[in-house]
């Protein structure tokens, strides 16, 4: 993926950064001695010295960045880095102690004669004992001061690239749980939205069906209501936001077939917004709330009625719906709205609605206030 390569760039430019400033220290160091005492003059001969001993941990820092660290941060396989590791470091001592074996022969022999060491001759016997004396209480010197310190650095350095190697991967895994949980976001959405057409079409071809035999005609007009709403259904309902236009169209369609069902019994009022701001809302958010009010409010033997009422406040959008409560409320089970709505508002929204409901004895009503896009 691509802001997975951008990473790795990053992390390569980082280390490109570290050395290049480690190479530098040693040029600027000269220069600023050669400035400030006219004694000192700038050679790059000591530069490339210096560039040397830095060339041999830069070229041990090259083979554990690419082949050794990615055996522990990336396959976990912590035997075999460790393993090679110790290896590495005991081949690095190995070599430091076989190409300085000055400092041990200066310390292991015999002194220097007095006179390279500009004192008198006579002086030569004076203690004879104290060198003896000295030898026999130091061990022979193995490893020298300066192994030791480039032992320390390589091991420093060696801890340096694991940590900076374990601080990307750690955003890597970060970004790709991002990325796994926008996926299971976007599957868990079209899965809901495989179960609003059923379940919608079911309720729709339900009132069909009763019509058919009471009024042909207006079984008629519902089937072409029908095909309208299955048109924006197809079109946009696999879409993440459909402009607010095509969604309030939807809904009239909805509730002017709902009308042709219900007698005159049935107060059905409707107040949706005549300017509408270019802004988008999820498909078939709010329909469900007014699918339930019709399918668990209206009563035939007693007044009825289902408002619907949406107001536009700046780019928050606020949905009312209120209904009357039947006596004999429609008990069908396996209804997946009211759900499906709401987790559907969670996983789009997180904490960012509202959504009140009040269920009362005799109404119902819905208030729910969404973002904009």
């Amino acid at each position: 993926m691509k802001w997975m390569q951008e990473q790795k760039r990053h992390e390569n430019l980082t280390y490109l950064a570290l050395w290049s400033i480690l190479f530098a220290v040693p040029v600027l160091s000269l220069y600023m001695r050669s400035v400030n005492s006219p004694v000192f003059d700038f050679e790059w001969r000591e530069v490339f010295m210096i560039w040397k001993v830095f060339g041999i941990f830069l070229a041990i820092f090259l083979v554990h960045n690419f082949l050794i660290a990615p055996l522990l941060v990336y396959k976990q396989r912590r035997a075999l880095y460790f393993g090679i590791v110790a290896v590495v470091i005991g081949g690095f001592i190995v070599f430091q102690c076989s190409n300085h074996p000055s400092e041990r022969r200066a310390f292991n022999h015999e002194p220097p004669p007095f006179e390279q060491m500009g004192q008198p001759h006579r002086q030569r016997h004076h203690r004879p004992h104290d060198f003896k004396e000295d030898r026999r209480h130091r061990p022979p010197m193995i490893v020298g001061q300066h192994d030791i310190i480039a032992l320390i650095i390589l091991i420093l350095m060696l801890g340096m690239n694991i940590g900076i190697k374990l601080y990307f991967k750690s955003r890597h895994d970060a970004k790709q749980l991002i990325a796994l949980e926008k996926e299971n976001l976007e599957q868990q959405l079209e899965y809901l939205k495989y179960q609003i057409n059923p379940h919608f079409f079911m309720n729709t071809l339900n009132n069909i069906h009763a019509l058919v035999d009471i009024d042909p005609e207006k079984a008629k007009n519902t089937i072409v209501e029908l095909s309208k709403m299955m048109r924006f259904i197809l079109y946009e309902g696999n879409k993440k936001g459909v402009p607010l236009t095509r969604e309030f169209d939807f809904i009239r369609n909805y509730i002017t077939l709902m009308q042709l069902r219900y007698t005159d019994k049935v107060e059905v009022k409707v107040e949706l917004p005549t300017e509408v701001p270019d802004y988008e809302l999820p498909p078939l958010m709010l329909i469900t709330f007014i699918e339930n009010a019709f399918k668990h409010g209206i009563s035939y033997q007693h007044d009825s009625f289902v408002h619907v009422k949406v107001g536009l406040e700046g780019a928050k959008l606020r949905f009312l719906c209120h209904n009357s409560k039947a006596d004999k409320p429609n008990q069908e089970k396996g209804g997946v709205g009211l759900t499906n709505v709401k987790q559907r508002l969670n996983l789009i929204y997180g904490n960012n609605f509202t959504l009140n409901i009040q269920d009362n004895p005799e109404t119902y009503k819905v208030e729910l206030v969404i973002p904009l896009t």
